[in-house]
């Protein structure tokens, strides 16, 4: 197959190889000739486009043609412009959305106190100020001899604020900060702070609320003679705690799984984005949750998300959600439609309205159950929305505060990062699983190369979802890539 039509209505195509100037495709009948060379994963017309037409693409509008643009022509930035505005009128319309049951499964996971459950039992060191990183950083490698029995290791997760923020930033970063310390992957906490800072300890505790003093210890630098001493003595009680803790097995349905996409191309709306989306349909069948965020990269495709919200309540909110985001563009005198990046549009993908389509596939067709602000806790089980912006590490960062225990991350065209939980790398194209595999768990390109279904893909992927969730390290777990990064807003002191 060398290109595919994703809906019927579409009057592009996308191309699933190279294909040459002067080549034919299509079936008898519908044949055209390629003017232009175009590359795998960029857009061919199908017809006559006059300009002011819109693009159709999955069926959707996803820009107007700038200029007249004959069949079998390359479709792209030259051609195309955005149809975006940074206001729109959105009108419930709801849809009925039905999964099809799916067998129970289970995995090997961790039982905490209070019935939450883990994937990982790994000690977290979590500074409250970037000013001691280094300290975090060092108590992290010297005590990495404590990785033992069923400790799966020891991390900080250091960042630069915590103190000289004000307002929503500073509350943001307590709120992240506090939500790392509580998550069930992490069977022993160490929370780091220098003593002077404007996040205090008693701040954290405060938000924190009740917590298990064996799992959780607190170590204020300025306030003792030797930090790395007492930090070292710390992680051996933390350690101490956390080996008793075994895996068990555990069904299905308490996984949480966060969905993010990464140096999109082409394939990403085509391949592996809608390969997690039956994944997550699958999840959600079994009475798992799923968390889509992105915000911006919903931009152009909300309605198809909005209509899928439950009740009339859940609507509201996701129209609020978006339309607080392109306000906070506005505010900062940002036009909403300035994406998708350069590495993207090399990739094939033209437009915000282009990216978005094929972002939110992740979300599959489930009813969506809630709309969480920024690292808000999932609440309900199924598929939730989750307020954060696009870019890699702070929305992997905000998927984690929110509690997913993994997160399944798509690229076209390849990222070593990795979050504080597993973080599965999903190809979209064959040939970049095969060039990067210390970085890629997960091939979808078998779709683009007719090996292999969606439907197929989303199975084998809840298959590898569930071992990740049972102990199986991903690639990124493996060279040791995991940081965090902090949304923030307003001014610094």
């Amino acid at each position: 197959m060398d290109h595919i039509r994703i809906h019927p209505d579409d009057n592009v195509a996308v191309a699933l190889r190279d294909i040459s100037a002067g080549e034919s495709i299509g079936s008898d009948g519908t044949k055209i000739t390629v003017k232009e060379d175009i590359e795998r994963g960029h857009k061919i017309a199908l017809s006559d486009i006059r300009a002011g037409s819109f693009i159709i693409k999955y069926g959707c509008p996803i820009g107007r043609a700038a200029g007249d643009i004959s069949s079998g022509s390359k479709v792209h930035l030259h051609n195309v412009m955005t149809d975006l505005s940074e206001s729109n009128e959105y009108i419930y319309d709801p849809v009925r959305c039905s999964l099809p049951p799916h067998k129970a499964r289970t995995f090997m996971g961790y039982k905490r106190q209070g019935g939450r459950t883990g994937i990982r039992n790994e000690i977290w060191i979590i500074p409250t100020v970037g000013c001691v990183n280094e300290i975090a950083r060092r108590l992290a490698r010297e005590n990495r001899h404590l990785a033992r029995g069923s400790i799966d290791g020891i991390y900080a997760f250091t960042h630069p604020y915590g103190c000289s923020q004000t307002g929503d930033d500073h509350n943001t970063t307590r709120k992240v900060l506090t939500a790392l310390a509580g998550h069930p992957n992490a069977g022993g906490v160490l929370v780091l702070s220098l003593g002077c800072e404007n996040l205090t300890v008693e701040q954290f505790k405060n938000e924190l609320g009740q917590w298990e003093e064996d799992r959780v210890r607190f170590l204020t630098c300025q306030n003792v003679e030797d930090e790395i001493g007492e930090g070292s003595r710390l992680l051996e009680e933390l350690a101490s705690y956390a080996s008793k803790a075994v895996r068990e097995e555990t069904d299905a349905s308490e996984l949480i799984v966060g969905l993010k996409c990464g140096g999109s191309d082409g394939l990403s709306g085509i391949t592996a984005n809608p390969a997690v989306g039956r994944f997550s349909d699958l999840l959600i069948s079994m009475g798992g949750s799923t968390v889509l965020t992105e915000v911006p990269e919903m931009f152009g495709a909300e309605t198809i998300l909005f209509n899928r919200c439950k009740d009339r309540d859940t609507f509201d909110r996701a129209v609020a959600m978006v339309n607080g985001f392109k306000k906070y563009y506005t505010d900062h005198g940002q036009p909403v439609y300035e994406n998708p990046s350069p590495g993207n549009k090399a990739g094939g993908i033209t437009t915000l309205e282009d990216k978005s389509c094929g972002c939110v596939q992740k979300g599959g067709n489930a009813q969506i159950v809630d709309v969480l602000g920024y690292a808000d806790p999932v609440k309900m089980k199924g598929l939730s929305l989750l307020s954060g912006p696009g870019n890699d590490m702070v929305s992997t960062t905000d998927l984690t505060a929110a509690g997913a225990h993994m997160i399944l991350f798509t690229t076209g065209r390849g990222t070593p990062f990795g979050a504080p939980v597993p973080t599965v790398r999903i190809s979209t194209n064959t040939e970049l699983f095969r060039r990067k595999r210390d970085w890629i768990d997960f091939n979808a390109g078998t779709v683009a190369d007719g090996t292999e279904t969606l439907d197929e893909a989303g199975e084998r992927l809840l298959d590898l979802a569930l071992a990740v969730a049972g102990g199986k390290k991903t690639g990124q777990e493996i060279n040791g890539y995991r940081e965090i990064a902090i949304f923030k807003d307003g001014v610094t002191l």
